[in-house]
């Protein structure tokens, strides 16, 4: 007997009592052809290669064909089956029931079709047994998932996950591939906040776990579309549509008790502890503390910070500008009101922004600053020069209107150039 076999035994050999490990369910409606064949092969795979004790959960979605009693016959035939008869159709309706009633610690669901290759479950639910992830998705859109399915289906699917991207910052690659776990603790935070009883749910589910900064751990599958799919496509995505949108609107108005859920988890910015020597882990959940120098915060909060600082600078830029322009002349005080205010503009997005402290690579920070302020000038004093070719003495609202819309379009390149010279360096 090999080791993993003898694993295997002893794991299953263990009292009913202490439950299953996994919990894998699969809705149905209207189901009575697939059904059978799929939780027999389902069945005959996790007994065979899941080395912890299971339970397959049959979730009827108010079937009224035969689902039903195939689904009690399955029970009665088949160790670990269970059956929950629903009242009311939708798919992340069934999943939230099913979910919400198991014990199990690692819940699971997958489609009936069996589309998805049943090798890639235990690398779909080892992250969370271990307690390395909090949630998986089997994704299709990996560069190693071998997949086969319909042009039509391709492309919008494509373009789901595309408009989840720019639309909701998603950044999981495959939203509805039928295939995903969950840690039990992690349902049950995260389910009532979940409105969608629909093909959205899963949508709605994984993004308000990456904004609650839970880790969704991603396992590329095999896949082989199936022909005889009843999803009504069109319907599904006007109802994912209307999904983004009600989502979208919640989370930037901040309806959802995200912080919350991020502070509860442990699952905050990584935070400084000056002094302690080596970066280390705390027990728990918490975050990791140690002497390197701080992280920064993720994007969005850059973004706004970065925009503070740089309207600060053109202000700064601006009362440089008309106080020496007199004096100087236009083309002067453009380049000693760049120059003073850029070394200032780095040296606060240096720390503010980008969260970097101390003196170590601030040579190389502030040519990075000089460079973008070389490319601001060039961007600014061409647009002087083709202002006054144009009028020769422009109004100075004009002028001052010019060097603001210049003065912005630097300000993207900087930010742009900046965060490539920082971020990710800080040791």
């Amino acid at each position: 007997m090999t080791a993993l076999n003898a694993h295997r035994a002893a794991v299953q050999a263990r009292p009913s009592a202490a439950g299953a490990v996994l919990d894998v369910v699969i809705p149905v409606y209207n189901e009575e052809t697939d059904l059978g064949p799929c939780v027999r092969r389902l069945h005959a795979h996790l007994t065979e290669h899941f080395p912890y004790p299971f339970r397959i959960t049959i979730a009827d979605n108010a079937s009224v064909d035969d689902t039903p009693a195939l689904a009690d016959g399955l029970a009665t035939e088949l160790p670990g089956v269970d059956v929950l008869h629903l009242e009311a159709k939708g798919r992340g309706r069934a999943l939230s029931a099913a979910w919400s009633a198991s014990s199990a610690p690692v819940l699971a669901y997958m489609d009936v079709d069996l589309s998805t290759d049943l090798a890639a479950l235990l690398p779909l639910v080892a992250p969370l047994i271990s307690g390395h992830s909090d949630l998986a998705i089997g994704t299709r859109l990996a560069r190693t998932s071998r997949v086969v399915r319909g042009a039509k289906r391709e492309v919008i699917s494509r373009a789901y996950n595309l408009l989840l991207r720019g639309a909701l910052a998603a950044r999981f690659s495959d939203a509805q591939c039928g295939f995903k776990a969950i840690r039990a603790d992690v349902a049950g935070e995260l389910l009532p906040l979940v409105r969608d009883t629909g093909w959205f749910f899963d949508t709605e589910l994984l993004v308000l776990a990456q904004r609650a900064g839970l880790r969704i751990h991603e396992v590329p599958v095999d896949w082989v579309d199936d022909p005889d799919s009843r999803v009504d496509i069109v319907a599904t995505a006007l109802a994912d549509l209307r999904g983004v949108g009600r989502l979208g609107r919640a989370l930037l108005t901040g309806a959802l008790p995200l912080t919350a859920l991020r502070a509860q988890w442990g699952r905050g910015p990584l935070t400084v502890s000056p002094g302690r020597g080596p970066l280390t882990v705390p027990s728990g959940r918490g975050p990791l503390t140690g002497p390197a120098t701080q992280v920064p915060v993720g994007l969005p909060r850059q973004l706004v910070r970065f925009a503070a600082v740089g309207v600060a600078s053109t202000l700064a830029y601006l009362v440089l500008f008309v106080a020496t322009r007199g004096a100087l002349g236009a083309q002067p005080a453009n380049l000693l009101a760049l120059l003073v205010t850029a070394v200032a503009n780095t040296a606060a997005n240096r720390r503010l922004t980008f969260g970097i402290t101390g003196r170590r690579h601030v040579g190389r920070h502030h040519v990075q600053g000089l460079l973008a302020f070389a490319l601001g000038l060039a961007l600014t004093s061409g647009s002087l020069a083709v202002l006054h070719a144009v009028h020769a003495v422009p109004a100075r609202p004009v002028e001052l209107a010019v060097l603001v819309a210049a003065n912005l379009a630097a300000t993207v390149l900087r930010f742009v150039l900046l965060r490539l010279g920082m971020h990710h360096r800080r040791g």
